[in-house]
C-alpha cells in the first residue's frame, strides 16, 4: 500500500510509475474516489455534530416542558440523511480500499525501464562454467538413471509438476536445509519455522490480492490459503505490532514447504524439478529501519552470493527491470546459476526491497521511544535456498561421465559421502 500523501500530492510520480511497470491500473478512479471519500467523511462529521446538537436541544426542551415534535421531526430527517451518507461513505471506502490494495509499489531510481527481463541489466558473474569431455545429461536423465527421482509415479498419484525425491537426493535435500541453517545461524538471523497456512488478511497483507488466483492454493471451507514462501507468514509475524526501533534491525531465517499453482507458467518447464507445485525453501526476511533499508538489501544479496560460492555454482547477479519484478517489490535483485542441462542460466533467488508497502498493509510500526511518533518499517525479503532448484544445479554442474553426482565440498559433511 502507498502512503495516502504521495497518492494525493504526487499524482504524477504515481502515474510514472504505472507506466514503467507498464500495468493497467485505473488511477483517476481512485483518486476520484478518494477525494469522494474525504468529502463524505467531513459531510458525515459535519452531520454527526449536528444530530448532537439536535439531541442535546431535544432534552433542554423536554427538561422546559416544551413541545418537541418539531424537534424530533428534524431529528429523524437528520438521522436519515447520516445513515444515507454512512451507506455511501462505506461504499466508497471499500472500493478506495480494494484500489489502495491493489496499486503497485514505487519504483528506486536505479532499477531499469523496461517492459520485461529483456529490459534486466546483469551486474555480475562469479564461476567457471564446467567443461565436460562427455555427453552432458539433464537432471531427469540423470534421476531417473540412478533411481533418485521419480516423476511418472508422482504424476500418476498428484498430476503434474510432482515428484518423488529417493535415496540419494533426500540426503542431498537435508544436507541443504542443515548447510543453510548454519550459515544463516552464523550470521546471526533468527531461525524461525513458520505455520503453512494463513488468513486471508495476512496474506492480503503480504501481496496484492489480485495476484491469489494464479499463485496461492485456498483451503476449501476455511479462511486460510497454504504460503507460497515463508515471506507471507513472516511478513505477517508482527502485524498490528509496534516494534522497538531500539532492536531494528530484526533478521530472519525461515525454512518451510511452499505451494504455488503456477498457473503462469503453462507450457514452461513441465518436465523435471525446477518449476513444481511444493518444493522447501530456506527464505531471508528483515524488518529495518527507513534509513538502512538499502544497506540490508546490498547485505542481503551479498549473503546469497557467499552461499552459493561455497556451494561452487556458476552464477549471475542480474537486476529486474521495472516490468519484470514483482508488485510489490520497489527494487529485486535475481540470481541465476548455470543449468548445463539447459545450456543457460536460470533464476534460483529473488531478493527485494518492500519499502514501507507491506508494513502500511500489515500496520507495522516502530519508534525508538515511547513518547516519539510510530513510523511505518520497512521489509525486505529474499531467497536463501530454493532447494530442488539447487539440487538441479547441483546434480547438472556436479555430474561424472559415469552418470554419479558427486557432492559439493561444503555439504559432503551432512551428506556423509563424495558421490551419489
Amino acid at each position: 500500500m502507498l502512503d495516502p500523501k504521495i497518492i494525493r500530492d504526487e499524482p504524477e510520480k504515481v502515474r510514472k510509475m504505472l507506466k514503467d511497470r507498464a500495468v493497467e491500473f485505473d488511477f483517476d478512479k481512485m483518486l476520484e474516489l478518494d477525494k469522494k471519500r474525504r468529502e463524505l467523511i467531513k459531510e458525515t462529521d459535519e452531520l454527526r455534530k449536528k444530530r448532537n446538537q439536535m439531541s442535546i436541544a431535544i432534552g433542554q426542551a423536554k427538561k422546559s416542558n416544551k413541545d418537541t415534535s418539531t424537534l424530533l421531526t428534524t431529528m429523524t430527517e437528520i438521522s436519515k440523511e447520516l445513515d444515507a451518507l454512512e451507506q455511501s461513505q462505506k461504499t466508497v471506502e471499500s472500493d478506495y480500499t480494494h484500489l489502495a490494495f491493489s496499486i503497485p509499489n514505487l519504483i528506486h531510481e536505479s532499477v531499469p525501464i523496461g517492459d520485461d527481463e529483456s529490459a534486466n541489466v546483469e551486474l555480475r558473474k562469479w564461476g567457471k562454467i564446467p567443461q565436460f569431455d562427455f555427453q552432458i545429461r539433464d537432471h531427469i536423465d540423470l534421476g531417473q538413471n540412478l533411481n533418485v527421482i521419480d516423476l511418472e509415479r508422482a504424476a500418476k498419484t498428484a498430476g503434474a509438476r510432482f515428484y518423488y525425491l529417493k535415496g540419494g537426493l533426500v540426503k542431498l535435500s537435508q544436507a541443504l536445509i542443515s548447510f543453510a541453517l548454519d550459515f544463516m545461524a552464523d550470521k546471526e538471523y533468527n531461525l524461525i519455522q513458520p505455520p503453512y497456512m494463513i488468513n486471508r488478511n495476512s496474506m492480503e497483507g503480504a501481496i496484492i490480492a489480485d495476484d491469489f488466483e494464479d499463485v496461492i492454493y485456498k483451503i476449501q471451507d476455511e479462511d486460510l490459503f497454504l504460503i507460497g514462501t515463508s515471506e507471507h507468514a513472516i511478513a505477517a509475524m508482527h502485524s498490528d505490532e509496534i516494534l522497538d526501533g531500539n532492536q531494528l534491525p530484526l533478521r530472519y531465517t525461515s525454512f518451510s514447504p511452499c505451494f504455488r499453482k503456477e498457473a503462469g507458467a503453462h507450457g514452461k518447464d513441465q518436465k523435471g524439478i525446477f518449476r513444481v507445485h511444493q518444493f522447501d525453501k530456506i527464505e531471508q526476511f528483515v524488518f529495518a529501519k527507513p534509513e538502512n533499508s538499502w544497506d540490508e538489501h546490498e547485505k542481503m544479496i551479498s549473503t546469497t552470493e557467499e552461499f552459493y560460492q561455497k556451494l561452487e555454482i556458476p552464477f549471475k547477479v542480474k537486476l529486474l527491470s521495472s516490468g519484470d519484478m514483482g508488485k510489490v517489490s520497489a527494487k529485486t535483485f535475481d540470481i541465476e546459476a548455470w543449468m548445463p542441462g539447459q545450456s543457460a542460466y536460470r533464476e534460483i533467488v529473488s531478493c527485494s526491497n518492500c519499502l514501507d508497502f507491506q508494513s502500511r498493509r500489515l500496520k507495522i510500526r516502530f519508534r525508538d521511544k515511547s513518547n516519539e511518533d510510530t513510523k511505518y518499517i520497512h521489509t525486505l525479503n529474499s531467497t536463501l535456498v530454493a532447494i530442488e532448484r539447487t539440487i538441479v544445479s547441483i546434480m547438472e554442474n556436479f555430474q561424472t561421465h559415469d552418470g554419479h553426482i558427486r557432492i559439493p565440498q561444503v555439504l559432503q559433511k551432512y551428506f556423509g559421502e563424495k558421490i551419489i
